[in-house]
């Protein structure tokens, strides 16, 4: 059992790829449902995932409390919505409280991960296209 009040946002997860509160969510509830956490973001080479490096070298957090929700927000957020508008990151990130960083950091780890995300998907190609 948790806050059951979702305030804070350090619960958040992904069911089905949507972000959720877990503190809300009862367990009945997301039986056969794809659930993802922090922990199974980073790749089975044990490295940290695209985002979580980009909020590391942005420095996105301090205390780390918000630290799994924030990037779990990031995630969804960079999933439906590849290149955000600062505006647009903030309003994502609005069911998640941070009580450290005053935002800024966190925004701009979210900007150096949909950087980082787009160079990997706009690989460039060789001669032929190949």
């Amino acid at each position: 059992m948790g806050c059951m009040t979702g305030h804070c946002g350090a619960c958040t997860v992904l069911i089905d790829g949507e972000v959720a509160k877990s503190c809300l969510v009862m367990a009945a509830s997301a039986a056969g449902k794809n659930i993802q956490t922090i922990e199974g973001l980073s790749p089975p080479d044990g490295n940290l995932s695209t985002i979580q490096q980009a909020f590391r070298d942005a420095n996105s957090f301090q205390c780390g409390y918000c630290a799994p929700g924030m990037v779990l927000t990031a995630v969804s957020l960079l999933s439906t919505n590849p290149q955000p508008s600062d505006q647009e990151i903030r309003e994502a990130l609005s069911g998640n409280l941070c009580r450290c960083t005053g935002y800024r950091s966190i925004i701009a780890g979210i900007r150096l991960a949909a950087e980082r995300q787009l160079k990997l998907t706009n690989k460039p190609t060789g001669p032929n296209g190949v």
